[in-house]
């Protein structure tokens, strides 16, 4: 059995130590903010199996140029940033061919068809369970047109994925949702969205099983290399480690490794908002998107999270929280009894590939090495299919249906 190292302990870093460990590896996980609340603890909470449309398609091109119009809308860019996101932004507008769209399309489908099973055997792993609710899932319209357009599509999606898909009218979403007591035109409910329990508490119990069977090291990783003796790793702190084999699954961070290996990749991050009301006034049955928009309100055990939209920025760049604030806002107007006070703002970086399909790969020229990122806002969905993915290739094991994932394709 072989010493891995992976590069970054978020959840797709910690799904794949959990599988490594299956196999009898011996694992050490280096993170840059170990204890504290990287950008898995952000997320919606939701396993997105539906959600198998790449961000770039034609019906969303037609859209940024109103989006751009509202600073504080579903899209914006900081425009300060925009040299350097030119090169994926000129990529995200050739993924919007038709022909690509499908392909993007079928690559997700194929993760997604194991995402489920994937997560309930991971929670086996670690020894728990219950922590993925049947909710479905709500998608609210300001007009009738609107919901039967994405009605008619998420039809034909949901015989992909094998689900279930209503249209409703006003008086039934209410009924379901009692809160929505604003002004809309109906809803689309799909029964193939599901609940996690709150995304802190599930990375947390993930990292404790960790803990126990590996080492988890608080470190932020200064460079990787390759030697003949196996692939090096220099902390920041000048500490230095020697791995058999490695996996970099550090979100946007990864980019910085990619080049030390001499490869390149089209990385950027949409940054995402949100607000966490704990113990709220408001209650939801179920996460309800507001998609014309741009966010989802997502409901969890004491708590509720209103978070979304897309800013295409540096990483680094300072955080507008005039963006979280505007999906409060926007959400009033459905559910008028949101609270004012008491919300939790946060920013987080989803790492983003221009065709929105992750990077699940092996190094081209180098076996021993393995890449897992780029998973935009589908990361908590796919981490457990995609540490199941990135074990079985550093065994030698991968599959021809990955070829779509291959680092390869930026070279």
């Amino acid at each position: 059995m072989a010493h891995i190292g992976i590069v970054g302990g978020g959840l797709i870093g910690c799904a794949t130590a959990l599988h490594l460990l299956e196999q009898g590896h011996t694992v050490t996980i280096l993170e840059r903010d170990a204890g504290g609340l990287p950008a898995s603890v952000g997320n919606a909470g939701i396993l997105a199996t539906p959600e198998i449309d790449p961000m770039a398609r034609p019906d969303m091109l037609l859209s940024v140029p109103k989006w751009l119009l509202d600073p504080l809308g579903p899209l914006t860019l900081r425009w300060q940033d925009l040299p350097a996101l030119t090169p994926w932004l000129i990529r995200l507008l050739l993924s919007a061919r038709a022909s690509k769209v499908a392909t993007s399309r079928a690559a997700l489908l194929y993760l997604m068809k194991t995402a489920e099973n994937d997560h309930l055997r991971l929670g086996q792993f670690v020894g728990i369970s219950g922590h993925i609710r049947d909710t479905g899932a709500m998608t609210v319209f300001d007009s009738a047109a609107a919901r039967d357009k994405v009605f008619a599509h998420e039809t034909e999606n949901a015989k992909l994925i094998g689900c279930n898909v209503e249209k409703l009218d006003v008086e039934e979403t209410r009924r379901r949702v009692p809160a929505l007591q604003g002004t809309f035109a109906g809803a689309v409910f799909n029964d193939g969205h599901k609940t996690f329990e709150y995304p802190l508490t599930f990375l947390r119990r993930l990292q404790v099983a960790l803990r126990e069977r590996s080492a988890l090291v608080d470190a932020n990783v200064a460079s990787v290399a390759q030697t003949q003796d196996g692939v090096a790793v220099r902390t920041e702190g000048g500490r230095e480690f020697t791995f058999d084999r490695l996996a970099i699954t550090a979100g946007v961070w990864s980019r910085r490794f990619v080049a030390d290996l001499g490869l390149k990749v089209l990385l950027e991050t949409e940054r995402g908002y949100n607000t966490t009301f704990m113990n709220p006034s408001t209650t939801l049955e179920m996460p309800v998107f507001f998609s014309e928009h741009g966010f989802v309100a997502t409901p969890f055990e004491n708590a509720l999270r209103i978070g979304g939209a897309v800013e295409l920025a540096s990483p680094d760049a300072p955080a507008n929280y005039k963006r979280a604030a505007a999906m409060r806002r926007k959400m009033r107007h459905y559910v008028p009894d949101l609270q004012e006070e008491g919300g939790t703002e946060w920013m987080g970086r989803r790492p983003s590939t221009p065709d929105s399909i992750p990077v699940i790969s092996l190094h081209p020229r180098d076996p021993r090495i393995a890449f897992a990122f780029g998973h935009g806002h589908l990361g908590l969905t796919l981490s457990a299919t995609t540490g199941r993915h990135v074990a079985r290739l550093l065994a030698g094991d991968g599959e021809s249906a990955l070829a779509p994932f291959s680092i390869a394709r930026f070279q």
